[in-house]
Order: C-alpha cells, then sequence, then structure tokens
C-alpha cells in the first residue's frame, strides 16, 4: 500500500496567503513552529536533512530561520545547530487526516 505524501499548509501572520509545504518540509515547519523561541536541533527532533529543510524554507518560502551553532560533549563531542523560527507562522492544517490514506 504506498502513502500519500502529508502536506502541511500554513501562512505567514498576520495576513500572508497560504502556502503548501510538502513531506518532510512540512515536518520542519511543524516541528518549528511547535518549538517556538526554544528552537530546534537535529539531535531532539531527529531528521536526516535538517539543514536541507531550513534552506528550502528558507528560500523558497521566505521565512526568517535562525541557525545557532551550540557545542555538546558525550563519546562524540562537536558541535550541532539549533533552528529557530522568527517568522510568525499560523498551521492551517497539518496534514494528518491524510497519514497512509
Amino acid at each position: 500500500m504506498k502513502t500519500k505524501r502529508i502536506i502541511t499548509t500554513a501562512r505567514v501572520l498576520p495576513d500572508g496567503q497560504p502556502f503548501k509545504a510538502p513531506g518532510r518540509f512540512g515536518w520542519a515547519l511543524r516541528n518549528l513552529v511547535n518549538a517556538g523561541k526554544k528552537g530546534c536541533t537535529p539531535i531532539d527532533h531527529p531528521g536526516p536533512r535538517w539543514s536541507a529543510y531550513v534552506h528550502k524554507l528558507r528560500k523558497e518560502y521566505g521565512l526568517v530561520i535562525e541557525t545557532i551553532d551550540e557545542k555538546h560533549g558525550g563519546d562524540y563531542p562537536g558541535s550541532h545547530a539549533r533552528y529557530r523560527l522568527h517568522t510568525e507562522i499560523e498551521i492551517i492544517d497539518d496534514g494528518s487526516d491524510r497519514v497512509g490514506a
């Protein structure tokens, strides 16, 4: 059984026109909106290509998303990005009613 791609419909507040973000781009947008000022990291919200999702949301949809470089320790110390959405967005339809349709 083939599942349909989830499409998120959103708009920039206060009076932006609705736009559609398909698949993982909509997934990333929903995570950014839900995270609020705290923002998202690939560690907290695992996804294969966060940088690509953020790039497209910036370039194709004109959203303002801040990238913060954060250091982390542990067995594999290094750094990761935290993405924080600054554009005020309303999710009109998260596509959840089409999962597995």
